[in-house]
């Protein structure tokens, strides 16, 4: 029922841009007398915006064609390399890399958006690394007959990732988790090295995540431990009506987690919203055209499994079963002292308002048999959230940080 409503809501909303779109021409076009007074432009404007807003949206493309390093352009080349039902593995390199380059698997969160989120990531890494991804697949559009996805799978699937990458003779991998896949990604090292894994990571970077929530609890870690998880199961997971591929899939709509989002920074969103009406208005359109550009990826959204988010919920945030040494996986405990040549490196924003400060930091302690030298520790200056892994801090204060330590740690 919550999910046709919405999709109800979106049709409409949809009609409703395509004619605000219509009317933005008409009232902006020279030719006819509206656009010559102040109110025609500042009328086009506020509906090109609302056009912007409630536009259909479909899963966003990378699109990283080149990259600039040391003064020179370079063609990216971007491949799928391996497929499952619900993740595929896109492979990024670019011309002239050096056949040494350090090689890194990227883990994009699953957390309501897709993989593109982390464009800005890749496009830096992909200029001294050989750079792989995580590509995770909208849950209403995997049938029903490819069964179920859960945290177990998830962590079997960066197995298999880092399995493929260096059975086809790539050599030791770097692993990068942003935000969310810290957790699952900490316990495939775990379980890769508890087996003595040829392939497990050379290094994990973690970034952003919550690993530890006890520490400095943030505004999403209270509202995940307000409620039991029963809470959870009867109001927010919902069923992939019959439009889709995965039609009677239980899920948690990605139309819930962006409104969760967006409510956590209301007034910041309507404020963008409104500097993009009056850059529209003054004909600063390179401005405007920032602003449409953050906001096609930040509300472009995909469903996640029920089961996966549930389990989330209750290791992640409500049982801290990773630090309190009770995390399973299929069945097995996850033995964080199996980690004992995989250098971990934990980084966190100063203001970060979604993984609280030590957080991430809480994973280093959780490896007793590792190194110290192996263990490092950043914490990015006036950087929040989405600051780690993307815009002008990342590229150039904390991506350095982060080749260090993979160049540091070859295995």
């Amino acid at each position: 029922m919550l999910y046709s409503a919405y999709e109800m809501h979106r049709q409409m909303m949809n009609a409703a841009s395509n004619w605000a779109n219509v009317g933005a021409a008409m009232l902006s076009n020279p030719a006819l007398p509206m656009g010559y007074f102040g109110l025609g432009p500042a009328m086009a404007s506020a509906l090109k915006v609302f056009a912007h807003v409630y536009e259909e949206r479909g899963k966003p493309t990378f699109d990283i064609d080149t990259v600039k390093v040391d003064g020179r352009e370079f063609d990216v080349t971007e491949q799928v390399v391996f497929e499952k039902p619900f993740g595929s593995l896109r492979h990024f390199k670019r011309e002239g890399l050096p056949k040494d380059a350090p090689k890194l698997l990227i883990v994009a969160p699953m957390s309501g958006h897709y993989a593109t989120l982390l464009r800005g990531t890749v496009a830096r890494m992909v200029e001294n690394q050989e750079v792989w991804i995580t590509d995770w697949a909208d849950a209403r559009m995997v049938p029903l007959s490819e069964g179920l996805f859960d945290l177990d799978d998830y962590i079997d699937y960066l197995i298999e990732f880092l399995q493929f990458i260096g059975a086809n003779g790539k050599g030791s991998t770097h692993m990068l988790a942003v935000c969310q896949p810290s957790v699952p990604a900490f316990a495939a090292a775990a379980v890769m090295g508890a087996n003595e894994d040829p392939f497990r990571p050379a290094s994990l970077t973690m970034m952003g995540g919550p690993v530890d929530t006890r520490a400095s609890p943030t505004s999403v870690n209270d509202v995940a431990v307000d409620r039991p998880l029963s809470w959870f199961a009867n109001n927010v997971i919902a069923t992939v009506p019959l439009s889709y591929p995965g039609a009677g899939r239980k899920v948690y709509p990605g139309f819930l987690q962006l409104a969760g989002f967006i409510s956590m920074n209301l007034e910041s969103h309507m404020q963008s919203h409104y500097q993009m009406f009056q850059h529209l208005n003054l004909g600063d359109h390179d401005s405007a055209e920032a602003t449409r550009k953050f906001y096609d990826e930040y509300l472009s959204v995909c469903d996640m499994t029920a089961e996966f988010y549930l389990q989330t919920i209750h290791h992640v945030f409500q049982e801290h079963t990773l630090p309190r040494g009770k995390f399973v996986h299929r069945g097995k405990a996850i033995e964080p002292r199996a980690i004992r040549d995989t250098a971990l490196l934990a980084i966190e924003g100063e203001k970060d308002d979604i993984s609280g400060i030590g957080q991430t930091r809480a994973a280093l302690d959780l490896a007793p048999l590792l190194p110290d030298a192996q263990k490092k520790y950043h914490l990015a200056k006036d950087v929040g959230h989405y600051g780690i892994f993307n815009g002008s801090k990342w590229r150039n204060q904390i991506a350095p940080v982060v080749e260090d330590w993979i160049r540091a740690n070859p295995r």
